[in-house]
């Protein structure tokens, strides 16, 4: 990995949209600066499928996107920022481009109607050859006929989807089905998309088509615009979203930094536990996910883990440990949704070795085996070539009889550039990403709520929680091998906020007083699955009392995602009416009504501990913290589209404000539980901080904490600034405070930034952290 020539102090995101476009964000500027941010991070603005909320649907690179604010918003965001000295950051996307309404993409309507000799074939996935020369669109409903296709002008239309005829291929007296039948694409049900798609997707989206930025005149075409911004200094940094799904990660990030050599590049890679970026990937560091787990795993305790998997077990009839769900969950989109990218895989290894003595039964077999076990989402052929070796023995050790087929295809899916059966090694690594994001983070972490606060992107719910030493011995790592790489807390992809998954950690600390409400919750609900049933109530106690229509969309995605027994494809209507009139219960029926409430309000004060000591400590850890927009208040969103609602800057702005007039010092900040204020004053203080004095945040030291409530605080100096956090602290309520615990700070004077209290040499974390439960303590003035 190399570094840039200019590297953003922090960064703050913000979902650009047609509700809150470019013009608005270059006005939110000097908020920004104020805040303490050093670089405005956008989702991606080029042109998206119209309507598109989130923006990861682009149908054309030559512009900004038109809703979100077009290149004169893009230049009034640069002109506002170069006037502060704020950097920018742009999230693009070159897996893949939006092709929901065909007649908004130029090049996947031109391919479509000249098919494979269009100038624009090289640039989509397609196996011409399975469609029999044409491509199939899974567009069709279940009761589909002829009769409902039509041709009008010039197109032919099913319903709201319109198609480009090819030249010559309609007559006067033709139908629509005749029509239809000679051109380059085939319409066809939505079901058949499971084994007969013949493109490639993100994931299993068939709005989303796979593009080729392998292709040197693919990647000019898809970047112009986006390094056009660079060039102009008005982009200084790019975050690469699904870099997984790509053909050639590395060689397409070779490209890319060679072309943009002063960015500061960051990719959307999630990483296994254990697992590290290539080392020879020209990036920064990934988005953050990583760091997330490790300031999420703080949290909790592994002492408690019996207990928790003991109770839940009971609570809900679910023996499955998270490695059977994790199985299960891959096995189920690798025999559905995802059968079709194991088909192709097949056909390859026919084209590769067409000799092979296993049957097309056996391969698909193998490689449904190799997928599933594979412990990582990829790998990247030669690098990481052991996962593939571990995943084999895995999956012999499941499917003794397909040793055969195991054997033959290992050297396929090992081959290196230039290779006979390189192409099936590439299907394969991008197909074992999908079917790992699919199976696990889109099911088994909707069916496996053992605690769900962990079952977060980059997470790992199988293993629970963290020591003071695994944490302490991560950033040390974190400082020598990623010190630029980004660090969040949540994103418009995390499956619940910060701030929710602060509540959530208090419920295993509370104990049987936890367990029994939830039995009575699990006992009068009308949820015929205990387990989807204890990820609703422990949702409740994490995101409050949030308005009804929120949950009621939360729990239809939740429950559609876990595909147990209801599913997106097939809903269970009498599943979805139970699990709808369970939600209405938390806040029409009485008991319920009060079982829940007793609950949130006894983990809320607990939650804002942990809610400020999570944020302190990935705003000072190692790494270039991001800020997700409207977390530097408190923020109870659930899984998107719940986490891109608004965000009420104008309360953001008179709070921050009122703090820079009222407090001439710098400190006397406001109380824990003022609508989230002093999670925004601890996040402008450490901000200001690291951009003011960015050499006090270069190393990083474990401090000493001794004494009796010892493993309740976090401590470690980034070279000048120190951090304290506390954690579990409801046990540390529970064991009498703080008592006699100390920290050892070294020799000289140190300020709190918070509260402008001087401390120096050993210090009674009593004292200390009395006003808030954390500190950030710095030598010299507040």
């Amino acid at each position: 990995m190399t570094g840039p020539a200019q590297i953003p102090g922090s960064t703050y995101r913000l979902q650009i949209r047609r509700q809150f476009p470019l013009s608005a964000a270059a006005e939110l500027a000097d908020y920004l600066k104020a805040l303490g941010v050093q670089a405005i991070y956008l989702s991606p603005i080029l042109q998206a499928t119209s309507g598109s909320d989130h923006g990861y649907d682009i149908v054309s690179h030559r512009q900004v996107d038109p809703e979100r604010g077009g290149e004169q918003g893009r230049l009034a965001l640069a002109a506002a920022a170069r006037q502060l000295g704020l950097d920018t950051v742009v999230d693009i996307v070159p897996n893949h481009m939006g092709v929901a309404d065909a007649a908004q993409n130029l090049p996947w309507w031109q391919m479509l109607r000249q098919g494979p000799d269009s100038e624009y074939a090289a640039w989509f996935d397609v196996d011409w050859q399975a469609g029999n020369g044409r491509i199939k669109l899974p567009v069709l409903g279940d009761d589909a006929g002829d009769d409902q296709l039509s041709v009008t002008d010039g197109e032919l239309r099913y319903f709201e989807h319109r198609f480009p005829i090819a030249e010559g291929t309609a007559g006067p007296g033709d139908s629509a089905a005749d029509v239809h039948a000679r051109q380059h694409y085939e319409l066809v049900s939505y079901r058949r998309a499971d084994n007969e798609q013949n493109y490639r997707r993100f994931f299993a989206v068939t709005e989303l088509a796979g593009i080729r930025v392998e292709d040197p005149s693919v990647f000019d075409a898809s970047h112009a615009e986006i390094l056009r911004w660079v060039r102009a200094g008005d982009v200084q940094g790019i975050r690469i979203d699904h870099p997984d799904g790509l053909a050639d990660p590395a060689g397409y990030l070779d490209r890319l930094a060679a072309a943009a050599p002063d960015s500061w590049i960051t990719v959307e890679k999630i990483t296994e536990p254990g697992e590290r970026l290539p080392q020879d990937w020209p990036v920064a560091g990934t988005t953050g996910y990583d760091a997330l787990a490790e300031v999420n795993n703080l949290l909790y305790d592994p002492a408690g883990e019996a207990v928790v998997s003991r109770r839940y077990a009971e609570l809900t009839g679910d023996h499955r440990d998270w490695a059977e769900h994790l199985e299960q969950g891959k096995r189920m989109v690798a025999d559905t949704i995802l059968h079709a990218e194991l088909l192709r895989i097949c056909r390859g290894v026919r084209a590769a070795a067409p000799g092979l003595a296993s049957t097309d039964e056996q391969v698909v077999a193998a490689l449904t085996e190799l997928a599933v076990a594979f412990g990582v989402y990829r790998s990247y052929q030669p690098v990481a070539g052991e996962r593939l070796d571990e995943a084999a023995a895995l999956a012999l050790s499941r499917r003794p009889e397909l040793a055969g087929a195991i054997a033959e295809l290992t050297p396929l899916l090992s081959a290196a550039r230039g290779d006979a059966g390189r192409e099936v090694t590439v299907r394969f690594e991008q197909a074992s990403g999908a079917i790992m994001a699919k199976g696990v983070e889109d099911t088994a972490y909707y069916r496996y709520n053992r605690a769900v606060g962990l079952n977060e992107v980059g997470g790992d719910p199988g293993g629970y929680g963290s020591t003071l030493a695994e944490f302490h011995a991560a950033q040390l790592q974190r400082q020598q091998l990623l010190p630029d790489s980004m660090t969040t807390l949540s994103t418009h992809d995390t499956k619940r906020s910060e701030d929710v998954r602060a509540r959530l950690a208090v419920l295993p600390e509370l104990g049987e007083r936890w367990y029994g409400v939830a039995e009575q919750l699990l006992a009068g609900s009308p949820i015929p699955q205990p387990a989807f049933g204890y990820l609703l109530w422990q949702s409740f106690a994490g995101a409050g009392w949030i308005e009804r229509d929120r949950m009621h969309a939360y729990a239809e995605k939740a429950m559609r995602e876990a595909s147990d027994p209801t599913s997106w494809r097939d809903p269970d209507a009498a599943f979805e009416a139970a699990v709808h009139q369970a939600v209405d219960r938390a806040y029409d029926d009485r008991h319920t009504h009060r079982l829940l409430d007793e609950l949130i309000s006894e983990i809320t004060p607990y939650g804002w501990s942990n809610s400020l000591s999570q944020k302190l400590v990935q705003l000072a850890m190692p790494g270039v913290p991001d800020v997700y927009q409207g977390t530097e208040l408190y923020d109870y969103s659930l899984v998107d589209p719940d986490n891109r609602r608004p965000v009420d800057f104008q309360l953001r702005r008179q709070l921050l404000a009122g703090f820079d007039s009222g407090a001439a010092d710098g400190s006397d900040g406001p109380p824990l539980e003022q609508v989230g204020a002093a999670k925004l004053w601890l996040t402008s203080r450490v901000l200001r901080e690291r951009r003011a004095h960015p050499e006090r945040f270069s190393s990083y030291t474990p401090l000493i904490v001794s004494g009796p409530a010892a493993e309740h605080a976090v401590a470690f100096d980034r070279g000048g600034a120190v951090a304290v956090a506390t954690r579990l602290p409801f046990g540390l309520r529970q064991a009498g405070g703080w008592r006699d615990t100390v920290l050892e700070l070294g020799p000289g004077s140190h300020v709190d930034q918070l509260t402008g209290e001087r401390h120096q040499g050993q210090v009674s974390l009593a004292a200390l952290l009395r006003r808030y439960p954390v500190a950030l303590l710095t030598s010299g003035t507040a």
